[in-house]
């Protein structure tokens, strides 16, 4: 079971020598439980980013319920709000009982030729095509993110979205959401950042800020592979051509 945040921080006033019971005793505790909760969620949010960055699918959503290409239109509809990045877009109905066939979304940047080229072409019949697409704003948490296609459809297309979200708010009530028992490296996070308050430079405590890093860089290590069934290879360039 993950760990609350709030535990979090009272594991961590353990280490700065003031407990929750002590700070209740005091009128004035040196460091608040906002403010360790904060150092807490930036802790989360820290290592929410490296682990994305491993591409292991560890915080993946998969919406087949809202997101379409209405026909005519060059932008997709029903984009939920918590897009961070985008891992695949497909046909939502892959069966045999789905009338549109050989239809394919492959990314390219928005100033693409690819792209160009397409934008030009009208609105097309979806058998058969492939469709360009670019994710462009800000996106997830600052507004939901914009997905640009093209070419337009003479109908309307129903998609499966699967895309990495950003993290919710988060309360001191909230699960600790980063795998592979991540405790302790939020915990030296909290103590590292608390103790910039002590500090006359006001930086965080570097001894630690290295246990923050080893803890992290063992996390990230123990999240990679997903899977040892089988190593992980690349796939050859040309290997569709083999047979």
């Amino acid at each position: 079971m993950a760990t609350v945040l709030s535990t979090l921080v009272t594991n961590a006033r353990t280490t700065l020598l003031e407990t929750s019971t002590q700070s209740l005793a005091m009128s004035s505790p040196f460091w608040t439980d906002d403010e360790l909760l904060v150092h807490a969620i930036n802790g989360v949010k820290e290592l929410w980013r490296k682990i994305l960055d491993l591409h292991q699918g560890h915080f993946l959503t998969i919406d087949d319920t809202h997101v379409t290409q209405a026909s005519g239109a060059y932008t997709l509809s029903g984009v939920p709000e918590d897009v961070f990045r985008v891992e695949l877009l497909e046909l939502r109905d892959q069966t045999t009982a789905n009338t549109v066939t050989n239809l394919d979304y492959a990314p390219r940047p928005i100033n693409h030729a690819d792209f160009s080229g397409a934008r030009g072409l009208g609105s097309v019949d979806p058998n058969g095509r492939t469709i360009y697409f670019a994710v462009i704003n800000a996106g997830a948490p600052v507004g939901t993110p914009v997905i640009e296609v093209a070419p337009a459809l003479t109908s309307t297309i129903n998609l499966r979205l699967i895309y990495a979200p950003v993290l919710p708010a988060m309360t001191s009530a909230s699960l600790n959401p980063i795998p592979g028992e991540s405790d302790h490296a939020i915990e030296a996070w909290i103590i590292a950042h608390g103790r910039a308050k002590e500090r006359e430079d006001r930086s965080p405590d570097p001894a630690w800020m290295s246990v923050y890093a080893s803890d992290s860089q063992h996390l990230l290590t123990a999240l990679t592979p997903r899977q040892t069934q089988e190593p992980d290879v690349v796939d050859a360039l040309f290997a569709s051509y083999w047979t």
